[in-house]
């Protein structure tokens, strides 16, 4: 089972002038996978608690997957990519580049965040949109992607026999 930490970053949402929409709409998508929620977070958009508190959950929380939701955006405040950078190993550019192009099918906006995703430790560490539509969309784009790199980062790396052929010869890749 994947173990999964979510952390909205919100200022409005920390002050209580806004409900947080997106953290419990990832929540209740986790949920679904039959993955289990250790705990949910919220932060103000400022790169140094932001930072403090993913290493926080990284290093002495037990979870595969860590989801952040807002601050990916251009706006002065959206600083969640900065953080994230500044906490992580490597970087796995290819998950973010694959939601924004899955993203342009349902805006034109999708190519403005500035999502980062990366592993520290055995964790990976995804940033999200703050809208929980986007947020939701951008998890469905890359769900099926999370268990095989949560195998690699837990040394798990078997790999099992392909039922896939290839296109040109028909014979199994």
């Amino acid at each position: 089972m994947i173990r999964v930490a979510i952390v909205t970053v919100s200022d409005s949402c920390v002050a209580g002038t806004r409900e947080d929409r997106s953290g419990p709409a990832i929540i209740a998508r986790a949920q679904e996978l039959g993955w289990s929620v250790m705990r949910h977070d919220l932060v103000i958009d400022d790169s140094e608690q932001i930072s403090e508190l993913l290493k926080d959950i990284v290093d002495h929380g037990k979870c595969d997957v860590l989801l952040t939701t807002g601050g990916t955006g251009v706006a002065p405040r959206d600083v969640t990519p900065e953080a994230t950078r500044s906490v992580i190993d490597r970087e796995v550019p290819g998950l973010p580049e694959l939601i924004r192009a899955e993203g342009l099918k349902h805006t034109p906006l999708a190519v403005l965040s500035r999502a980062v995703f990366g592993t520290r430790r055995r964790t990976l560490i995804l940033n999200l949109p703050g809208a929980p539509k986007g947020a939701v969309e951008s998890l469905e784009t890359v769900v099926h992607l999370i268990p095989h790199i949560v195998d690699l980062l837990h040394n798990r790396t078997a790999h099992p026999p392909s039922t896939e052929t290839h296109p040109k010869t028909g014979t199994s890749k």
